[in-house]
């Protein structure tokens, strides 16, 4: 399988998962089953906006972390104004009707002139209000960061595959740039924690490692920082319960809710590992109760990295929202 077919499959996986989970995101377990039947859903259902397949906040945000990065240079602090100012870019679509006028030096760039973006998708308030504060830059790993210092919302973690596909042979690098990244918007340590956890973990995937072994090396990386103990836990729990036993969604909210980062990347890390199909790990991914459109985009981004493109079922593609511009942005990461 070839890089190409990796960094496309990440990408339009988490887009399938977020699609996917959208529609029941806010529902229980028994609310979805009284609509859908015992097994939930099996595919794209109507969204609150009567159509199928429509992407939210998640894919937008990993989209806009994708152009900011495709501009960064080899300075680790403009890299991360360049993602800061791309997530300007993204607030820009969730307060406006239409594109707004350049009047402002980060108001440049393709993805903010396509209009299907500007459509508010249910958006994290840490992602909102942290985007109106000033960001004076990273706070060292482990400790608080200066903005939303007591958030730790799994707005990290659904935006961040894209920091392990730019440095899929240094994981220690996508760790790092993603975790500080993540400060932009959410200041407390376990949120951006997991958020370089789950990049590096999709280094690792990037290279053809098996997920049980990525995620083992993600514990390694989050061992040298301070207040890493939260997502470390969480993601042995993962492991520990994709060891044994069918899985099904009481089995996943032992895991949390996935409101918070290290719930949401254990949850995702849980169903690529526990579902061999990429079908039956998305599904099982969104069919529970809490944050269902974030875990099925962390699960979709890690299958689709493990298995690539052409592993993704074709019925769940074709309807898929902004298909053309995940394909686009894909081939400029390349």
């Amino acid at each position: 399988m070839d890089v190409q077919d990796r960094v496309r499959g990440c990408l339009l996986g988490g887009a399938i998962g977020d699609a996917l989970g959208a529609p029941i995101e806010f529902q229980s377990l028994r609310e979805i089953r009284k609509h859908h039947g015992q097994e939930g859903i099996s595919g794209y259902v109507a969204t609150w906006r009567g159509t199928t397949g429509l992407v939210t906040d998640d894919t937008q945000m990993t989209l806009f972390t994708i152009e900011g990065l495709t501009r960064r240079t080899d300075a680790d602090g403009v890299a991360v104004t360049d993602v800061r100012e791309a997530y300007l870019r993204w607030l820009d679509t969730q307060e406006h009707k239409a594109p707004p006028p350049a009047d402002r030096p980060y108001r440049t760039g393709a993805l903010r002139e396509e209009g299907w973006l500007y459509s508010r998708r249910a958006p994290g308030n840490a992602c909102l209000s942290g985007l109106h504060h000033p960001f004076p830059g990273p706070s060292p790993l482990g400790t608080p960061g200066p903005v939303n210092p007591g958030s730790k919302g799994c707005g990290t973690v659904m935006r961040s595959a894209p920091f392990g596909l730019t440095a899929p042979y240094d994981p220690r690098a996508a760790f790092e740039l993603s975790a500080a990244c993540a400060q932009i918007t959410h200041g407390h340590p376990t949120g951006y924690l997991a958020a370089g956890a789950f990049a590096a973990i999709v280094a690792r995937l990037m290279t053809g490692e098996p997920l049980e072994t990525a995620v083992h090396h993600a514990l390694d990386l989050l061992a040298g920082h301070p207040r890493h103990e939260e997502t470390s836990d969480a993601l042995r729990a993962a492991l520990a319960l994709a060891a044994g036993g069918e899985p099904t969604p009481e089995r996943i909210e032992s895991l949390g809710g996935a409101w918070v980062a290290e719930e949401a990347l254990a949850i995702g890390v849980y169903c690529a590992l526990a579902e061999p199909s990429p079908e039956r790990a998305l599904l099982l991914s969104v069919n529970h109760s809490g944050d269902s459109d974030s875990t099925g985009s962390v699960c979709g981004n890690l299958v689709g990295a493990l298995r690539g493109a052409d592993a993704l079922p074709a019925a769940f593609l074709r309807p898929l929202e902004g298909r053309d511009t995940i394909e686009r942005l894909a081939a400029a990461l390349l």
